[in-house]
């Protein structure tokens, strides 16, 4: 039988960071301008709000996150790097419009916005890969072979395991197909090296570095 209690946390701070993307056409009309005393809300800092209530879910469900109390090695670490860095490559490469676009592109002051862009930063690099590695890779991928997930060792997750859940991992994303390319690496880590952290690093090297390409670039699509 599923154990409730292990899904629980794995899902809950995924839903919640796709709650605030669902109502993110909304809020911001709601809250700019919003006063409280001599207070006021810039919806902008919803990115904040949104990555900070991620961040209250796993702390209050960290010792249940048994998938990573293991540590890899060291080498296993720079292969993880490596492979970010692959995937940041690939995100940046100038796809046909059939591969998919990013429709929130957004101009922005970096000398007026250094707290922003910090908060965005730490945001994707270090709060989003925990909490998206934990629900489409520990979870997701292999709750699709067992629907007690625990009980299956990455290093048995089959094929079409990996496929779907990177397939449903691209259908996230607005660049869906370097979204696929990136699920299906970030997945084949785990598979090989049987330790969450591996695909974790990975993907917080992939959104750190975009992060910083986008901030020097301006190519402010991308996020």
């Amino acid at each position: 039988m599923v154990n409730q209690n292990n899904i629980l946390p794995r899902v809950l701070p995924f839903a919640i960071y796709i709650l605030f993307l669902a109502l993110s056409d909304y809020l911001p009309q709601l809250l700019n301008g919003l006063s409280i005393g001599i207070l006021s809300f810039d919806s902008k800092w919803l990115y904040l709000v949104r990555v900070m209530s991620v961040l209250a879910a796993l702390l209050y469900f960290w010792r249940g996150y048994i998938e990573l109390t293991t540590k890899p090695a060291l080498i296993d670490f720079v292969h993880a790097v490596l492979a970010g860095l692959l995937v940041f490559l690939v995100w940046i490469l100038p796809y046909p419009a059939w591969a998919g676009v990013n429709n929130h592109p957004q101009a922005v002051d970096i000398e007026q916005d250094v707290l922003w862009l910090s908060s965005r930063l730490i945001g994707a690099a270090l709060i989003v890969p925990v909490m998206e590695e934990i629900f489409w890779r520990s979870f997701l991928m292999r709750w699709i072979d067992n629907k007690n997930f625990l009980n299956i060792s990455p290093k048995n997750v089959s094929l079409f395991a990996l496929v779907v859940s990177a397939s449903v991992f691209a259908s996230a994303h607005h660049l869906w197909l370097a979204g696929l390319l990136a699920g299906l690496v970030y997945g084949a880590l785990y598979i090989k090296y049987k330790n969450l952290w591996i695909p974790i690093v990975a993907h917080a090297v992939t959104n750190g570095v975009l992060g910083i390409w986008v901030m020097l670039t301006g190519h402010w699509q991308y996020w």
